[in-house]
Order: C-alpha cells, then sequence, then structure tokens
C-alpha cells in the first residue's frame, strides 16, 4: 500500500483527507546484538519495508488511531488519559509516543491517525519501532516541534520502555529515524554518535537475506528483561557503569572476577565480544573488504547461540543450512527467541541457498520461511 492508497483510506474512516503521510521502516541489525542497552556498539540498516501513516491534527484532547492492519474501526482516546500500563493492545505504541513526548513538554492536543505497514511483525525487524517512530515524525511536523532524529528516536524508545513496559534500547528507534539509504549505521549508543558507512553489496556482487522463521516473539515477555538484568548484575560487579567498560583485551580477568556467576560470566562475554565484532567489521567494510565480514557474522550467532541464549531450533537450522550451502556468513538478528536470520551471500549462490533453507526446513516439519533480500534503504521521512 503506498501513500495515495493510505490517504483514500484516512479519508474513507475519517471524513476529510489527511495533513500528509509519513514512512518509517524497520531494521535489520547487521551487527551489535543486545550491546545497545549496555551502552555499546550496533550497525543496522533500514529495510525498504516500510510503516505508513495518514495524520491529520486535532486541537479537543482526542486521540483516534486505526490500522488497516488490525480488524476494527478507529480506537478513540483521550490525551489526558494516557498513562504506562494502561494499553495492552497495538495501540499501546503510537499513544505511547503522544505520551512522551507530552511528558517531555511538547503540545500534542490530539490526532486522527491511520496506518498500514509491511515490516513483518514478530520478525526481529523492529516493526514497533517504525509503528512508533513514523508517529512521532508526523506529530513533529504537524505541530512544529523541532525535534530532529535522534531526539525522536529517544522519545519513542521512552514510550516502549514505560508506556508499553518493553525494556528495549536505542538502536531500534535510531536506525528507523536516522539510517539512509545505501549505508549501515554505525552507533554509539552512550553518546549516541552516528556514522554512515557505505554498504552497497549488489555492487561487489553480493546480496544480504532475511530468512524470518516465522517463530514470534515479543520484547515485553521475561526472558528479554532477564537478560538486560543480568548484564546489569555483571557490570556492578565489576564495578564498571556499563559493560561497554570492560575492555575486550581484559576480558579474561573480567570473567575471572565473576567466578561463581556462570550465567552473568556468559552474558558479558558475549556483550564484550560482540562490541569488538562491531569495531571489527567498521574496519572491514572502510577498508573495503566486505566479503571478509562474513565470519564475524558467524561468530555473533554462535555468541548469541551459545552465551546469550537467545537463538531456537529454526534459527540454528537457519543459519547451519545456508552457511553449508556457500554462504559466506549467517546470524540470528534481532531480540531472539524466534524472528529472523540474515545470509551473506555471492549473488550467483542465492538460489541454491534459498532452496536449501526451504528444503531443510520441510524436512524438520517447521513452517517455511519466507526468505527476501535486505536492501539498505531510507529512513524515516514525509511521502505525502
Amino acid at each position: 500500500m503506498g501513500a495515495q492508497e493510505v490517504t483514500d483510506g484516512f479519508a474513507a474512516l475519517y471524513g476529510a483527507a489527511p495533513e500528509g503521510v509519513w514512512a518509517a521502516p524497520g531494521r535489520v541489525n547487521l551487527i551489535g546484538e543486545h550491546t545497545d542497552y549496555n551502552d555499546g556498539f550496533v550497525m543496522p540498516f533500514a529495510l525498504p519495508h516500510d510503516t505508513l501513516a495518514a495524520v491529520a491534527h486535532r486541537d479537543d484532547g482526542v486521540l483516534r488511531l486505526h490500522s488497516a492492519d488490525v480488524p476494527g474501526g478507529p480506537v478513540e482516546l483521550r490525551v489526558a488519559d494516557l498513562a504506562p500500563g494502561s494499553d495492552r493492545e497495538w495501540t499501546a505504541y503510537p499513544a505511547g509516543v503522544v505520551w512522551a513526548l507530552r511528558e517531555a513538554g511538547h503540545e500534542v492536543p490530539g490526532a486522527d491517525v491511520h496506518l498500514t505497514s509491511t515490516v513483518p511483525s514478530g520478525a526481529g525487524l523492529s516493526s514497533s519501532a517504525a509503528l512508533e517512530v513514523v508517529v512521532a515524525l508526523a506529530l513533529n511536523d504537524l505541530y512544529d516541534l523541532g525535534l530532529e532524529g535522534g531526539q525522536l528516536a529517544r522519545l519513542c524508545q521512552r514510550a516502549e520502555n514505560v508506556y508499553v513496559g518493553a525494556p528495549t534500547g536505542i538502536m531500534d528507534q535510531t536506525a528507523s529515524a536516522c539510517c539512509t539509504a545505501g549505508h549501515a549505521l554505525f552507533l554509539d549508543t552512550r553518546d549516541l554518535s552516528q556514522r554512515q558507512i557505505p554498504f552497497d553489496l549488489a555492487a561487489e556482487g553480493m546480496r544480504l537475506l532475511v530468512v524470518d522463521t516465522r517463530v514470534k516473539h515479543a520484547h515485553s515477555d521475561g526472558e528479554y528483561g532477564k537478560r538486560r538484568a543480568g548484564c546489569e548484575k555483571g557490570a556492578a560487579l565489576l564495578g564498571v557503569s556499563a559493560l561497554r567498560d570492560v575492555p575486550h583485551a581484559r576480558l579474561d580477568a573480567a570473567l575471572d572476577r565473576l567466578g561463581d556467576e556462570p550465567e552473568v560470566r556468559r552474558l558479558v562475554r558475549h556483550i564484550v565480544t560482540e562490541n569488538e565484532r562491531v569495531e571489527r567489521v567498521v574496519a572491514l567494510l572502510e577498508s573495503g573488504r566486505t566479503r571478509a565480514i562474513g565470519p564475524v557474522l558467524t561468530e555473533g550467532h554462535a555468541s548469541l547461540r551459545d552465551d546469550f541464549r537467545i537463538s531456537c531450533p529454526e534459527l540454528d537450522l537457519a543459519v547451519d543450512t545456508a552457511l553449508a550451502a556457500g554462504a559466506l556468513g549467517a546470524r540470528m538478528t534481532g531480540g531472539g527467541f524466534g524472528g529472523s536470520a540474515i545470509v551473506l551471500a555471492e549473488e550467483s549462490d542465492v538460489p541454491a541457498i534459498t532452496k536449501s533453507l526451504e528444503d531443510a526446513f520441510t524436512t524438520a516439519d517447521f513452517t517455511l520461511p519466507r526468505v527476501f533480500e535486505a536492501v539498505p534503504s531510507a529512513g524515516a521521512r514525509r511521502v505525502g
């Protein structure tokens, strides 16, 4: 569905034309998983899959939300009544953005919103962040709030952390708000400094595939929170403000200090080595050695599987099958416990890898995965 269809849908719902249409993408994280809430490094890029929002302002304190992807009519809320924990439906994400903006002192007296999305939900591709960012950008423009992409990302993260109750880091919202086409975003989540790293695989005869296992996950369940709490415990035991502050060169000594905390040791080892993997990938890409990032991606999967323990049989099968079929590298991406894997491959190997994945999932009696190419695309923007 494009901007015109969303405009027409808005008019059919609310009886008038919207004041604009905005888009915000989902994202794939190339490397740097669960490092964002540890003040570490991440490297996402935006997908060509967007959430679109047609929006008009209101001055009467009413917020009306509708999604073409969810059965039912518009949900009507009063902005003065928005409060964390008050909504457990999909509407918590856009309503949380309105709450976060108002909590930060920005005057948002209401809005009519009509949404649709091509970002797969529950696939580890940040459908929730795309939903938050597109609403935030629309309201920023409509109410002339003057907020930049990074500021919008922070407010959207607050909406997800506090209003929705999901303890996510800053990466997803920043990727959706700030990525640029043809680049991966090297983001330092401590100071939020950014570097756009050229990432044009097609020009080098390669492709990056996303393998959506169709195993659904939810960030607001307990396992994600347990990992975050374990990382915070590790930082406290090591006397640092965040695991970002543990140098890779001193990892063994840090692990020794955690002696009788085997679970915390595993979490710390993943975060410290994952930060180093991000820095390695940046260096390889900037030196033109793109194919050499493949083994680094695969290392990341082993760490997520064995140390962070957030993989699942479908993700492991996708990675192992792709590698056996000739992929340059592969790993799970996203929060874990389902979702998607990414596969770096030579363009000529893509058909064989795709067939191998389908055959392997059929043999294992798993639901067939959805396999598609990930092309680094534009971040949030006005489209109509």
